[in-house]
């Protein structure tokens, strides 16, 4: 089976958020991530939202390369 490769737009629609570019931007400034928790544990995840994340990283899914880069960015302002 392949995997595929998703995009940070392609992650936003699957959690439900605005996914075009000037929204996923906001959303980045918006929200901070401390290096000492993890991204899933964010509080401002819903809990759907927060499962799919901890789910998709521990599985080590397709949705993890992106799922990082959220991750990096959402840390990069720290």
């Amino acid at each position: 089976m392949e995997s595929q490769t998703h995009s940070i737009a392609n992650l936003f629609a699957q959690l439900g958020l605005p996914d075009d570019a000037l929204a996923i931007d906001a959303f980045i400034v918006s929200h901070s991530l401390p290096h000492d928790i993890q991204l899933f544990d964010a509080p401002f995840w819903s809990a759907a939202q927060a499962a799919f994340l901890k789910t998709e990283i521990a599985e080590d899914a397709d949705w993890s390369p992106v799922i990082d880069t959220l991750d990096a960015r959402l840390r990069a302002r720290q």
